[in-house]
């Protein structure tokens, strides 16, 4: 545990590489197209659960593992954003099921040190491409979820992307109370 709070409170958050494709502008809303870096994930699945009591128990999971709760008991650093997928349901809402991901810091990719608590699961993923918005405060299911709809109202009919799941994404620690960071990102087909 005090590995998991010295990680993120007094070590620098390495960002999620990625190159900026193009940036558009619709109805007061910015949006970005991005190709992100693909790499080994520290991953967690939820199930059975409201999205933000899902989520704040997956990120708390992931925090311990790069903080020292591996294999080889070492702080990994932190990586940002935390990026939790979830499901919407016909009615806009989110399915009881997420999963809780984080980018395995560069050092780390080639040989990531194994999770001690079971259900998180290392994943190779590749490059994607995906449609970003970016909002600030403390974001709960409800902010994704209007978010979400904002992004889908100006990317309009012609963009291709998932709509079975999008990515709900925190850049922040809990103990920053302002100027934080959160983005819901679509990934393009």
């Amino acid at each position: 545990m005090l590995g998991m709070v010295k990680n993120s409170l007094l070590s620098t958050v390495e960002a999620w590489p990625y190159r900026l494709l193009s940036k558009g502008e619709k109805d007061q809303l910015s949006y970005e197209e991005r190709a992100c870096e693909g790499g080994r994930f520290a991953a967690v699945e939820l199930v059975g659960k409201p999205f933000d009591e899902a989520s704040k128990e997956g990120a708390v999971k992931l925090l311990k593992y790069v903080g020292g709760s591996n294999d080889k008991g070492v702080g990994m650093g932190m990586t940002a954003p935390v990026s939790i997928t979830a499901f919407p349901a016909e009615d806009g809402s989110f399915q009881q099921k997420v999963k809780v991901s984080l980018r395995i810091p560069s050092q780390f990719q080639d040989n990531p040190p194994c999770p001690t608590d079971e259900s998180i699961k290392i994943e190779e993923r590749q490059e994607m491409t995906i449609y970003s918005t970016q909002f600030g405060g403390y974001a709960k299911e409800a902010d994704y979820v209007n978010y979400a709809a904002k992004l889908k109202a100006a990317l309009g009919s012609d963009a291709a992307y998932h709509k079975d799941f999008y990515l709900c994404n925190g850049y922040d620690p809990p103990m920053k109370p302002y100027g934080r960071r959160n983005e819901v990102w679509f990934v393009k087909e």
